[in-house]
């Protein structure tokens, strides 16, 4: 028997429970509770621009401006914007987009206001942003929101206190958002003036549950076509039936673009505002002497869609998530 060997291999497996047991087990375990104590919100990064205490916000009841600290007014508009019965991680993201909007209207007015209300960067109706001041909420909503509704708004907004959204290093100027998009939003330039890479189309696949989906609208030919003469007063429209009413082109995100009506091409924008339609997002027929619109969606279509929003968030997805869906590249900072 080699007994040098046995007491030497014995030497060995107890200098290697000493090790385990003095170093490697007390690191694993360390290393094990540090993990479990991680916060488990994203990893923000520190933001370049101080937010306001206050902010001006003209109100069109009273024709007055009033000077309101500054988070109570995007908790406001959280509660003007979206409902308070949407997922926390929607009304958070929803938070995050009128916080990072409301300072870009500030920054962009300068020591002025808007041309439309010269007093204040920010109006307080869909101008601008909804907003609704807790005494507005009191005669608008009942007691049991008040209990329930209005502290959820308000956790909302103050777990995600001064975090903006960003691209490329500088404050996003336009986060826009709307209700629905019926399954995909806009690029900007398809619907506004200016091509923002941050506004690009992109799926919006979680919105079974929004209310306006393949909504009609019936109008007699003879008003559909008075209409279209009182905006255009010196055009010749010549015959309007169903053979000259016919969609010409659309976005990448389905909306019309363009559309025949006559001898005229017209904007598939200006034909939603003309007759109220709930989006551009439309199809249209001709059945004898009645136009009918069908439509998807609901608003312009750019940015943000709050019901894809909340989808999003009853799958799982955590606002950063949600933000970054909508918002092609952009980082929310701290």
């Amino acid at each position: 028997m080699n007994y040098k060997g046995d007491l030497f291999k014995s030497f060995a497996i107890i200098c290697a429970m000493v090790f385990f047991c003095l170093i490697l087990l007390p690191f694993a375990l360390v290393s094990f509770f540090d993990k479990e104590e991680l916060p488990s919100g994203p990893s923000l990064k520190k933001g370049t621009i101080q937010i306001p205490a206050y902010i001006d916000v003209y109100r069109h009841g009273s024709g007055k401006t009033e000077s309101i600290a500054f988070e109570d007014y995007v908790k406001g508009v959280v509660a003007g914007e979206m409902p308070s019965s949407f997922e926390m991680e929607a009304l958070k993201a929803q938070a995050v987009a009128a916080r990072t909007y409301s300072l870009s209207k500030i920054i962009r007015s300068g020591s002025g206001g808007n041309p439309d209300h010269p007093s204040a960067p920010v109006c307080d109706d869909t101008h601008c942003q909804v907003y609704r001041s807790p005494a507005d909420l009191k005669e608008i909503k009942s007691a049991e929101w008040m209990d329930t509704g209005w502290p959820k708004i308000q956790e909302a907004v103050d777990s995600t206190a001064n975090q903006l959204m960003y691209y490329q290093g500088a404050l996003v100027e336009q986060p826009l958002f709307h209700s629905s998009s019926g399954g995909k939003t806009e690029n900007s330039e398809d619907v506004f003036v200016s091509a923002l890479p941050y506004l690009r189309s992109v799926d919006s696949t979680y919105e079974a549950a929004a209310p306006h989906h393949n909504e009609q609208v019936e109008i007699s030919l003879s008003e559909f076509k008075e209409k279209i003469k009182q905006a255009y007063p010196k055009t010749n429209l010549g015959s309007v039936n169903g053979d000259t009413i016919k969609v010409l082109e659309r976005s990448d995100g389905g909306r019309v673009v363009s559309m025949r009506v006559g001898t005229l091409t017209l904007k598939g924008r200006e034909i939603r505002e003309r007759f109220g339609l709930r989006s551009a997002n439309f199809s249209v027929s001709v059945q004898g002497n009645t136009v009918l619109f069908t439509t998807d969606g609901y608003g312009h279509g750019v940015g943000m869609s709050q019901w894809g929003a909340n989808g999003m968030a009853q799958a799982g997805y955590n606002y950063i998530d949600i933000l970054t869906h909508y918002y092609t590249g952009i980082e929310v900072y701290q």
